[in-house]
């Protein structure tokens, strides 16, 4: 099966969105050697990348028209079975090839795309799309409420690298020089409308929170982006600027480390369709806060795996409660983790997926319900 793949970023890419379709893209590869799989990104590192035998991706094409035919030269000559649309802004374009070529399309939600009302020009693509992949059951109530229907849409959530493992802990806190503070974390961009994320919220509660015992709590900021002055200047305001670290944009090899350091994931946003970052930290084995809004239930298991809040209650006194608790087994707490969202899982899902896929007839918008 020729699938041709049209992204934002993947390989060569940063953030979870480039990560998402570098993972789905290399398990379609992966999960039937006679997948060839070719992928058109819009940014990423100027350069090739070859991923195995039957995974290549082109040099990024930045401006919208040459992009565009680039993709309708290679649907012509190449002839794809399937078109894979990587993000709703793609998708009239998307459309136009599944169209020329006669292939299926396949088109993915993130989440907070669908969160705002679509124009009828990127719904209707969605809506003739052979299947929509939806990194969550939130992303999929949110398209169907759009669409009238969520009959061709498929809940494919997403997974956690290997490297993401309990290691050394002792020697990430060390990097970091915790001495005997509690840490706090978050890795996020540092998004400015309106403090969604939630990084304010953590700040906030910082007056007055210790431990127990009456050690200190550190708070971690991993990320870069525009809130970064509010948010100094709110600690500063607040006089806790000795116990905020703004860490800036950490090294994709020094995250799992960094989790292992903290006490504490805490990422308390409104605006996940998933949040790939409470998989990661929960993989390196250490617990997680996140709120009842968005995706963000389906990562932590409707709080199986880690602890929900509602978007209204009082995170100094969430804080103060889950510093005071024994952490859960690293070990124990990975392992769950990794047997629900480890690329096993993933690609066994992203199998299921392909099958039905090809059971369905090549008539745009003509699958049935699947999940």
């Amino acid at each position: 099966m020729r699938i041709l793949a049209l992204v934002t970023d993947a390989f060569g890419g940063y953030g979870g969105i480039a990560r998402y379709n570098c993972d789905f893209l290399e398990a379609l590869a992966a999960v039937s050697p006679a997948h060839e799989v070719r992928v058109l990104a819009r940014i990423g590192e100027d350069r090739p990348f070859a991923v195995g035998a039957n995974l290549h991706q082109d040099r990024p094409v930045h401006a919208r028209v040459p992009f565009a035919l680039r993709a309708i030269r290679k649907t012509l000559a190449w002839r794809p079975d399937v078109i894979y649309c990587g993000h709703v802004f793609h998708g009239p374009l998307a459309l136009l090839l599944a169209r020329l070529s006669g292939a299926r399309l396949v088109s993915q939600l993130h989440g907070t795309e669908v969160w705002q009302p679509l124009g009828r020009i990127h719904l209707t693509p969605l809506r003739k799309s052979d299947m929509v992949l939806c990194v969550s059951r939130d992303t999929r109530a949110r398209y169907a409420r759009q669409a009238g229907s969520a009959d061709n849409a498929f809940v494919l959530a997403n997974t956690v690298a290997p490297a993401f493992t309990p290691g050394d802990r002792a020697r990430a806190r060390a990097r970091l020089d915790l001495g005997e503070a509690q840490a706090l974390l978050t890795v996020s961009r540092l998004d400015n409308r309106d403090g969604y994320k939630g990084h304010d919220r953590v700040i906030a509660a910082l007056p007055g929170l210790h431990t127990p015992d009456g050690r200190p709590v550190i708070y971690l900021i991993a990320g870069t982006g525009p809130d970064g002055p509010r948010l100094a200047r709110m600690a500063d305001d607040l006089g806790v600027t000795d116990r905020v670290r703004f860490l800036g944009k950490v090294p994709e090899e020094d995250l799992p480390d960094l989790y292992r350091a903290a006490d504490l994931f805490v990422l308390p946003s409104i605006g996940e369709g998933f949040g790939i970052v409470y998989l990661e930290a929960m993989a390196s084995g250490t617990p997680v806060l996140g709120l009842t809004v968005g995706g963000v239930p389906d990562p932590l298991s409707d709080g199986e795996l880690g602890t929900l809040l509602g978007p209204d209650d009082d995170i100094h006194h969430a804080l103060t409660a889950l510093l005071g608790r024994e952490k859960p087994d690293p070990l124990e707490l990975a392992s769950k983790v990794q047997n629900r969202f480890g690329i096993a899982s993933f690609r066994t899902r992203v199998k299921e997926a392909c099958e039905r896929l090809l059971v369905t007839n090549s008539v745009p918008g003509g699958l049935g319900s699947i999940n």
